[in-house]
């Protein structure tokens, strides 16, 4: 069963991994240029790179609908940059699901597949989706949503190790961003770990507001704007936690796969996928 997944950040790649443990086919689109954080851990990276190992799980790039068919039928997940995911006319998946996290419905559609689903806020269940996960920290993290809407958005990130907004890193001004650090590395308050080079050519410094362990960072020559998410420190100091996929994208992951369960019980009992 062939799974179309727009978005292929952490979150996406959360939910992607998931899925192919559970013999779907999954096939991605992104940005031709990702601005995924974690980059570690998210599968947009084989838009750059040709190729995304996430715990044990290959994607490749897809150089068109076709060729994204022919990667998924080899058992590996593929990636297009096709960001509107206009490949979907071609693919005709049973499943579509929206991880963008726009924080706004961008043109997905309840006749966009037999079975659409979307994460977070921005979508209304029963009207533009069949199913709605929640994707906000707490207590109803990753439970489906059959008729209404997922919380709003706060503005402020989830608590990390008592941390919030310190603890992500944010574009000083609108330019191109050039990473100092690398994800994994131990960074201490004040480093500066990047910088934001404008159109006249100045520098601006991207220092870090809190100890821990620098757990996601854009890649160089990426365009920010001012206030722009550009990464991510993580106080508990867990190397580990920089290469494995976070509990919040499983979370969502087991929500969505709960939700495609319950839309199509049918799919409970089929034989699975063999595996090359």
């Amino acid at each position: 069963m062939l799974v179309l997944i727009k978005g292929a950040g952490d979150l996406a790649s959360g939910v992607a991994l998931r899925l192919k443990h559970c013999h779907f086919s999954v096939i991605m689109t992104d940005l031709p240029q990702p601005t995924a954080i974690r980059r570690t851990v998210a599968f947009s990276s084989a838009i750059t790179d040709g190729t995304a190992v996430v715990e044990g799980i290959t994607a490749q790039r897809a150089s068109s609908a076709q060729d994204a068919l022919s990667i998924a039928a080899s058992g590996d997940i593929a990636v297009l940059a096709d960001p509107e995911a206009s490949c979907r006319s071609v693919l005709q998946p049973a499943i579509l699901i929206d991880a963008i996290l726009a924080k706004k419905n961008l043109n997905t559609a309840l006749n966009h597949a037999p079975m659409v689903i979307a994460l977070g806020p921005g979508f209304i269940a029963g009207d533009d989706c069949h199913c709605v996960i929640e994707t906000q920290r707490g207590h109803t993290l990753g439970r489906t949503i059959y008729q209404g809407a997922a919380l709003p958005n706060t503005g402020s990130p989830g608590s990390i190790g008592g941390y919030t907004i310190e603890r992500i890193l944010r574009a000083p001004c609108d330019g191109r961003f050039k990473p100092l650090a690398q994800i994994g590395e131990t960074v201490a308050v004040g480093q500066t770990v990047a910088y934001v080079e404008d159109s006249e050519g100045a520098r601006h410094l991207v220092p870090v507001l809190i100890s821990g362990i620098l757990r996601g960072i854009l890649p160089e020559g990426i365009p920010v704007y001012a206030g722009m998410k550009s990464g991510d420190i993580d106080p508990r100091c867990e190397v580990s936690h920089c290469y494995t996929v976070s509990d919040k994208a499983l979370a969502i992951g087991g929500g969505v796969l709960e939700a495609i369960l319950h839309l199509d019980p049918s799919i409970v009992g089929q034989a699975p996928i063999p595996r090359n």
